[in-house]
């Protein structure tokens, strides 16, 4: 998947679980309304549509959604 694809995934994976309609890429996607019971879902959604597993602190850190996919992307890589 290229990043665009992955970025475009990504900000729908958090549109449906957080119910944010009008997020950015470079938006935190907490200050826009997920709360942190909708991000246990958004991880799990997201370890789904990727096939990876996401360390917690690495997602808790990553607050956009690209920083997400940047996040996913190093993981698929190994780093």
């Amino acid at each position: 998947m290229n990043e665009s694809n992955a970025l475009t995934t990504v900000l729908d994976v958090i549109r449906e679980v957080g119910g944010v309609t009008d997020l950015e890429p470079d938006q935190d996607f907490y200050e826009a309304g997920v709360t942190s019971v909708l991000a246990l879902s958004l991880l799990l959604e997201l370890e789904d549509k990727f096939a990876v597993a996401i360390p917690d602190e690495r997602f808790i850190a990553a607050r956009s959604p690209r920083a997400l996919c940047a996040m996913i992307e190093d993981i698929k890589r190994g780093a």
